[in-house]
C-alpha cells in the first residue's frame, strides 16, 4: 500500500513538473515572439516613441526688421519708426495658486486694469486647474515685472519676449499699421507691417536635441540646429522732421476746421517718393486696442477714394492745353449754366463771369468753363488721358487695401458723363491719386509711381536701393510748364491766395466738393470735401501736397480749410530744405 501510494505521488508530481514546463516553455516562446516583434518588426515604432519621449524641439526666433525714417539733412542719421524691444509675458502655475481672487485683487492695481473683461478673463485662468503655463498679461515693461515680483506671489512667473515698440508714438502710424496677436501669433495689421509681414518677419530657426529623464542633455544623441533668418530692415522715403511737423499741423488744422477726417501726402515730383504722408485721427502703434475704432486704422490716403471737385479742373485744362485746343488766353463766354441731357449744371453761388480766359476760368473755378474744354478734347481722348494720369486703378504703392477710384461713368453713354467728370463730379480718386497726378504737371510732364521704400538692409548688410519708376511722358514739357503758370495765377490772382509763400512762386487748385448721400443718392447740401494740391518753387519744384479735410464744419470754403493747411507746412518745408528764393522783391 505504501509503495502504491508512493508511485501516485511520484506520477502527480511529475505530471506538475510537465504542466509547469510546458507552460513555462510556451511563456519564453511567447517572450521570444514578442521581443522578436519588439526588436526587428515594430523595432523603429517603439525607436520613435522613446524618442518623441526625450527629443526636445526649441524655436529660435526670428528678429523681425526695423522700420526706419530718414533724415534729408543727413543721410546716415535714422530714426526708427518701428523696432523691437524686450517686454515680459506674465503667466501662473496654476498647481501653485491657492487663493485666485487674492491674487487677482493684489495684480490688478500693479498692472492698471479697469476693464471688467479683462479682469473676469485673469481670474478664469488662475482659476484652472492643473496647468502650469497660463497667459495672464502681455507686454509687461520692466518696471511691472519688478512691482509683481516685490509682492512674491507664489504661482506667477515671467516669460522674456521680445515685442514691437513705436518709438514716434502717433506720428506715422497710418504709414506703418502695428504688429497685433493673433491665434497664429504676431502678425503685422494694416501699413508696412501688413504689407511687408514675410520680409520683415523672417524665418524662425529650430535647436533639437535627446535629454535624459532629469532633462539633461545626451551628448552622444542626434542634434541639430537651423538658425534663424532675420527679417529685412528698411528706410524710408519719409524725412522724420518733415513727418512730423507735417502731422502736428494737420492735427491742429483738423480741429480748428471742425473736419470729421483730414489728410496730407507730401510727393518728390522727380521720383514719386513720399515725403510725408499723415491722417487724423491718428493712434499709438502701441497701444492700438485703445481707439474708438477700427476705422481709425484704415490709410485713406489710399483706401478711400471720393469725388474731388474742382481740383480736377486742372488736369482737365492740361489735357486742352497739351492737344493744342486752348491757350491761356483762349475766351469762352459764360452765361452762369450749361445744360445737357436735361440737367443744369451751374457755376458755384450761380455766378456769371461773362467773357473770360482760360486762365481766368482756373482762377475763379468756372464749372461751365470746365465743361466747354473737355467738350474741345472729347470724351475718348479725355478717358484716355485720365488713365495716364493713373486714374481708375492702383498706384502700386507699398501699401495694402488701396483703392483703385471709378472713372467707369467715362464709358457710358451721355455728354453728362464727360460734363461732370471735367469738374471732377461723378468720378472718383483716392488722395494719394490725386497728387501723383499732379506730378507731371510740375516735372515737365513725367509720371512716376509713388513709393514709400527707399531702399533695404538685409540681415547680411546687404543694402538694395529702390530706383525710381516713370512709367511715361503723360504731357509735354511745354505743356507741364504751360499749366504751372496758370496754376500759379490761381495763387496768386484767384481762390488760393492763401497759399502765397513770400519769396516763391506756388502753383495749385482748390476743389470744394459735395457729398454724395449714401441714402438718396443725391448730393448732401450740408457735407462738402475739401481739397487742395499745390506745389513750389513753380520753376523748379521741390515737392506737391495734397491737403484734404472731411466735412468740415467750421468752415465753408477749401480756400479757408486746406489751402492755409498747406501754406504753413509748404513754408516750413522749403525753409528745412533751404530752397533759395526765386522771388528777390
Amino acid at each position: 500500500m505504501i509503495v502504491k501510494h508512493l508511485a501516485a505521488s511520484s506520477q502527480n508530481i511529475n505530471r506538475r513538473l510537465t504542466v509547469l514546463f510546458i507552460a513555462f516553455l510556451v511563456f519564453v516562446i511567447i517572450l521570444i515572439i514578442k521581443l522578436a516583434i519588439w526588436q526587428i518588426w515594430e523595432h523603429d515604432k517603439y525607436l520613435q516613441l522613446i524618442d518623441r519621449k526625450f527629443k526636445n524641439e526649441e524655436i529660435i526666433p526670428a528678429k523681425r526688421g526695423d522700420i526706419y525714417l530718414q533724415d534729408y539733412k543727413d543721410s546716415s542719421k535714422l530714426s526708427a519708426l518701428a523696432t523691437n524691444r524686450q517686454y515680459y509675458l506674465l503667466y501662473a502655475n496654476t498647481t501653485e495658486v491657492a487663493k485666485p481672487d487674492k491674487i487677482l485683487e493684489q495684480i490688478i492695481p500693479l498692472l492698471k486694469i479697469e476693464d471688467q473683461d479683462e479682469k473676469d478673463a485673469i481670474l478664469k485662468r488662475l482659476s484652472k486647474e492643473k496647468d502650469i503655463y497660463e497667459p495672464l498679461k502681455r507686454k509687461l515693461t520692466e518696471e511691472d515685472k519688478a512691482k509683481i515680483e516685490q509682492e512674491k506671489i507664489s504661482g506667477l512667473y515671467f516669460q522674456p519676449e521680445s515685442l514691437r515698440y513705436y518709438p514716434e508714438k502717433n506720428i506715422g502710424s497710418h504709414v506703418v499699421g502695428f504688429v497685433g496677436y493673433t491665434d497664429s501669433g504676431y502678425q503685422g495689421t494694416y501699413g508696412l507691417e501688413e504689407y511687408f509681414q514675410q520680409e520683415l518677419r523672417g524665418r524662425d530657426g529650430q535647436r533639437t536635441y535627446n535629454s535624459d529623464a532629469r532633462g539633461s542633455i545626451i551628448a552622444t544623441s542626434d542634434r541639430s540646429w537651423q538658425p534663424a533668418d532675420d527679417g529685412v530692415s528698411m528706410v524710408l522715403t519719409i524725412d522724420r522732421s518733415l513727418e512730423y511737423f507735417a502731422c502736428s499741423m494737420l492735427e491742429k488744422y483738423t480741429i480748428k476746421v471742425g473736419a470729421s477726417r483730414g489728410s496730407v501726402v507730401i510727393l518728390d515730383p522727380n521720383s514719386g517718393a513720399v515725403m510725408a504722408m499723415c491722417g487724423y485721427p491718428d493712434f499709438d502703434p502701441n497701444e492700438y486696442n485703445q481707439v474708438s475704432g477700427a476705422g481709425v486704422y484704415n490709410n485713406t490716403m489710399v483706401a478711400e477714394a471720393y469725388e474731388p471737385g474742382s481740383v480736377f479742373k486742372a488736369l482737365t485744362m492740361a489735357i486742352a492745353l497739351d492737344q493744342n485746343l486752348v491757350t491761356p488766353d483762349t475766351t469762352f463766354t459764360d452765361t452762369g449754366e450749361v445744360e445737357i441731357g436735361g440737367y443744369k449744371i451751374h457755376n458755384a453761388m450761380d455766378r456769371k463771369y461773362g467773357e473770360v480766359t482760360m486762365t481766368s476760368v482756373l482762377e475763379n473755378s468756372i464749372n461751365t468753363g470746365a465743361i466747354w474744354v473737355a467738350r474741345k478734347v472729347g470724351l475718348e481722348k479725355f478717358r484716355t488721358y485720365l488713365q495716364n494720369f493713373g486714374f481708375g486703378k492702383l498706384t502700386g504703392i507699398e501699401l495694402g487695401k488701396e483703392a483703385t477710384g471709378n472713372i467707369s461713368s467715362l464709358k457710358k453713354k451721355g455728354d453728362i458723363y464727360l460734363a461732370t467728370a471735367s469738374f471732377g463730379q461723378g468720378i472718383t480718386a483716392t488722395p494719394l491719386q490725386l497728387v501723383t497726378a499732379f506730378l507731371p504737371l510740375a516735372n515737365g510732364g513725367k509720371f512716376y509711381q509713388p513709393y514709400l521704400v527707399d531702399r533695404l538692409i538685409r540681415p547680411n548688410g546687404v543694402v538694395e536701393k529702390k530706383q525710381p519708376m516713370m512709367s511715361q511722358q503723360v504731357i509735354s514739357p511745354k505743356t507741364s510748364m504751360i499749366i504751372s503758370a496758370m496754376l500759379a495765377s490761381v495763387v496768386k490772382n484767384g481762390h488760393a491766395k492763401g497759399a502765397q509763400i513770400s519769396g516763391y512762386y506756388v502753383a495749385g487748385k482748390t476743389g470744394t466738393a459735395q457729398v454724395v448721400n449714401q441714402e438718396t443718392g443725391n448730393y448732401d447740401s450740408t457735407k462738402t470735401m475739401h481739397t487742395f494740391i499745390g506745389y513750389a518753387p513753380v520753376t523748379n519744384p521741390r515737392f506737391v501736397m495734397i491737403t484734404k479735410f472731411d466735412h468740415p464744419s467750421n468752415v465753408q470754403w477749401a480756400d479757408s480749410s486746406t489751402v492755409p493747411l498747406f501754406a504753413e507746412i509748404a513754408q516750413f518745408l522749403l525753409n528745412y530744405l533751404q530752397v533759395p528764393a526765386e522771388i528777390h522783391e
